[in-house]
Formats: structure tokens, C-alpha cells, sequence
């Protein structure tokens, strides 16, 4: 028999290193807290393998089951990033999309870090076919910016 069990928040504990699972029991409809420490990381762990590893286990399985890899990922994140000297401020900031940022100076953690937020954004704005709201050849006009730059990629030497 299987327990059922409904994950309501998630958080992290910096001391000693541990993810913090809410959730509310099944049975009781009681809520409950959940400390799940996170073992044999470091600076240099990878968040990725370390939130598969966690949500693999089974002991934690059945509590973790509603929640993503990726949340779990994020919360290593948090943690690792903290055991680098960075507040929790910095290390939330770097979990954000900056559109002014300038992703060519991240390392390759961060960028890939960077993509796959893209990828989840991208695919949640997406529409498809089969989508109720779907518009197969919508047009959009955008409004004109009074203060156009130009350029001289705009002008023609041939006049075309």
C-alpha cells in the first residue's frame, strides 16, 4: 500500500545542509514538515545529480513524488552556492532571467543553467495546434518607437 502524500512548499536549511519539504499527509489531511538532509555534497557537487540522487531515494521517494527535478535542482543550487560564500540574495538573482544580462561571460554551468529556464519558459508561452486558443497566420503589429536608432546596415549603397 502505498502512502499519499501532497507537497506543498519546499525550502532549504543551510545548517546542517538539508532540503525542507511541507506537504500534507493523506490519511490525517494533517500538515507536516519533512527535513531531508543532503549528504556527501560540496562546492564542486553537481545540482542536477544530486537532486536525482535525493528524489531517488527511498526514503524520500514517495514524499518527493509531486515535486520537479528541476525545483530540487534550484534548491541545490541555493545550497551549493552558499558553500561558495554567496548570499541568498546573489544566488536567487542567478536563478533569474535578466534579458540584459550578458550570457557570453557565464561559465558553462551557468549557461546551461540559463538555457534550460529559457527552454521552460519557452515551452510554457509555446502554442501548438491542437491548442483551444490556437492561430495558425497571426498578425501583430507592433507599435512604432519614436526614437529609432539608426543604423548602416539600414542604408543601401545600390538604393534596394
Amino acid at each position: 500500500m502505498e502512502m499519499e502524500f501532497v507537497a506543498k512548499r519546499c525550502g532549504v536549511r543551510f545548517d546542517p545542509p538539508s532540503i525542507v519539504l511541507v506537504y500534507e499527509d493523506g490519511k490525517t489531511k494533517k500538515i507536516r514538515q519533512r527535513i531531508m538532509p543532503v549528504r556527501n555534497f560540496s562546492k564542486y557537487s553537481d545540482c542536477s545529480q544530486a537532486a536525482e540522487r535525493l528524489k531517488n531515494n527511498t526514503r524520500h521517494r514517495a514524499y518527493l513524488r509531486d515535486v520537479t527535478s528541476r525545483q530540487l535542482e534550484r534548491l541545490h543550487v541555493v545550497l551549493r552556492d552558499r558553500l561558495l560564500g554567496r548570499t541568498l540574495e546573489q544566488s536567487l538573482a542567478s536563478l533569474r532571467l535578466d534579458p540584459n544580462q550578458d550570457l557570453n561571460k557565464l561559465s558553462d554551468e551557468e549557461l546551461a543553467r540559463k538555457k534550460a529556464q529559457m527552454d521552460v519558459l519557452f515551452e510554457r508561452n509555446r502554442k501548438c495546434k491542437d491548442d483551444p486558443d490556437f492561430v495558425y497566420d497571426l498578425e501583430v503589429e507592433f507599435p512604432e518607437a519614436d526614437d529609432h536608432e539608426t543604423c548602416s546596415w539600414d542604408e543601401s549603397e545600390d538604393g534596394f
